[in-house]
């Protein structure tokens, strides 16, 4: 007999899945493809949507395909993305005007220090619970709006819609009828109140961006539409859509307040759940809406890294000197220490809690020794040594989590999470499904069609798969934070000069 399976579609910032999960929250198959990264200049990324959007369809068929080969039926889809990349599109041709613009994009600093120098910083941070940053959508949108031709006019003409990639890939799925997106979505555009619930006119105006560009907002869980026959075949309906970190959140059934996770993609992001209270961070983290359900928001802490896996992508892509990800455990457990190597990579400037869009990555303390194998590991200690960081900060804001669940591609490295488990010293628990960002998506799809009753339901089937407990010398963990620290002085210095 088949079973009743969820497709979750996780467009991500280097490639597009299509997975399904059974009600249990095992998957059953899953569907990739790559997709190209543009640079076209320094500190600049962008995507083709249109590549974007051929990647989701492939998915997409090729996991429906097989679920109907083995007799199995598809109940719901839900989506989850790379948050705050940004599209603008014309309503009536459906056609792009410009690239997408990535969240790792760093085009827009200028402006936002403009915003800043102008005394707008505290109107932002009160209202949205970011900080003036080129990683959030509406600079983005402003950029693409004042140097695409014609694209201001077109707009203010009520001609150009805006999307994250959910909203986009929401209006190609229903052809153009539904321009909606969820909460945590919005959450992330520098321009949705989350105290109010809503888009906001003072924001809007600041930013000189027209009101009719924006997508409706709906709950995390909600009916955003059907999928167009043609894509598909009848009848499936969207139930659910979360940013990929919030969305992460959900899948580890963080719905408590105070528990936390932290996901390795091609970035680093820690979110910790706070209910419904929205908490202000003095220490440049970020309040966010962790997921909505019934109309009513869960806020959540995040501290934002822009490059974890991505530095590893780099190894593979940009100095090819590893073939496969998998290689770097053997590479790093090789060596006894890190001979005082030290990677920080800014390469597309430091996110929290030093919000540098200038800084630029750095390699410290190489000698004639150094070699491939030091690099790596490098590179994989600083994605702890950024997510210290974060916890510092929380720490510094009056949060201290006890243990941390991890989730993303990375966290199938042993060497890393016991790493990470040393330089926080608190335990870190690895789940038997990992693949949680996109789980959140399947968990939210299902809690509106009916697959689950209620959020508590979902808390079963979190596992545990392995958990990582300290076992340094807090001696040593100590002077290798001091030499990070010193590291990120460096590369700050070097932005300021």
């Amino acid at each position: 007999m088949g079973e009743q399976l969820i497709l979750s579609i996780d467009q991500g910032t280097t490639s597009s899945r299509a997975i399904l999960f059974a009600k249990d929250g095992s998957s059953v198959f899953t569907a990739q493809r790559e997709f190209t990264q543009h640079f076209p200049q320094s500190g600049w990324v962008e995507h083709d949507p249109e590549e974007i959007w051929q990647s989701i369809l492939e998915v997409c068929r090729e996991a429906i395909t097989v679920a109907a080969d083995q007799g199995h039926t598809i109940a719901a889809a839900g989506i989850t993305n790379q948050r705050e990349t940004t599209v603008v599109w014309n309503k009536v041709t459906g056609k792009v005007i410009h690239n997408a613009i990535v969240w790792q994009d760093r085009r827009t600093a200028s402006y936002c220090s403009t915003l800043k120098d102008s005394g707008h910083e505290a109107t932002f941070t009160a209202k949205t619970g970011l900080l003036l940053d080129p990683y959030f959508s509406a600079t983005k949108i402003h950029w693409i709006l004042d140097n695409v031709e014609n694209a201001r006019t077109e707009a203010e003409a009520g001609e150009l819609l805006f999307g994250t990639i959910d909203s986009f890939l929401l209006w190609r799925f229903t052809n153009g009828k539904v321009h909606a997106t969820d909460a945590t979505n919005a959450s992330r555009t520098l321009a949705f109140n989350i105290h109010t619930g809503e888009w906001d006119d003072e924001l809007l105006a600041i930013l000189n961006i027209p009101k009719t560009m924006l997508p409706s907002v709906q709950d995390s869980s909600s009916s955003f539409g059907i999928i167009d026959a043609e894509h598909f075949g009848d009848g499936l309906e969207i139930c659910g859509i979360a940013g990929d970190q919030q969305a992460a959140t959900f899948g580890q059934v963080c719905l408590q307040p105070g528990t936390i996770k932290s996901t390795y993609g091609t970035g680093c992001f820690v979110l910790l759940n706070t209910g419904n209270e929205a908490i202000n961070s003095n220490n440049k983290l970020l309040t966010t809406i962790g997921y909505q359900l019934h109309g009513k928001p869960t806020y959540a802490i995040e501290g934002s890294i822009f490059v974890a896996g991505a530095a590893v992508q780099w190894l593979r892509d940009g100095l090819g000197v590893i073939k496969t990800a998998e290689e770097t455990e053997a590479m790093a457990d090789g060596l006894d220490s890190n001979q005082g190597v030290y990677l920080v990579p800014a390469f597309t400037g430091l996110g929290a809690p030093y919000w540098n869009p200038d800084a630029r990555g750095a390699l410290f303390g190489l000698t004639r020794d150094t070699g491939v194998q030091q690099i790596v590991r490098a590179t994989l200690e600083s994605v702890a040594f950024q997510t210290y960081d974060l916890f510092k900060a929380m720490s510094e804001d009056g949060v201290t989590p006890t243990t941390v669940r991890v989730d993303g591609g990375m966290v199938q490295n042993n060497w890393l999470c016991q790493f990470l488990a040393n330089v926080l010293n608190i335990p870190v628990q690895r789940p038997v499904q990992t693949e949680t960002t996109a789980l959140g998506a399947a968990y939210l799809a299902g809690l509106h069609c009916g697959v689950y009753n209620s959020p508590e339901d979902l808390a079963a089937n979190w596992q545990l798969d392995k958990e990582f407990t300290p076992d340094i010398d807090p001696a040593v963990r100590n002077e290798m934070l001091a030499a990070w620290k010193k590291a990120v002085a460096g590369v700050e210095h070097q932005s300021q000069v």
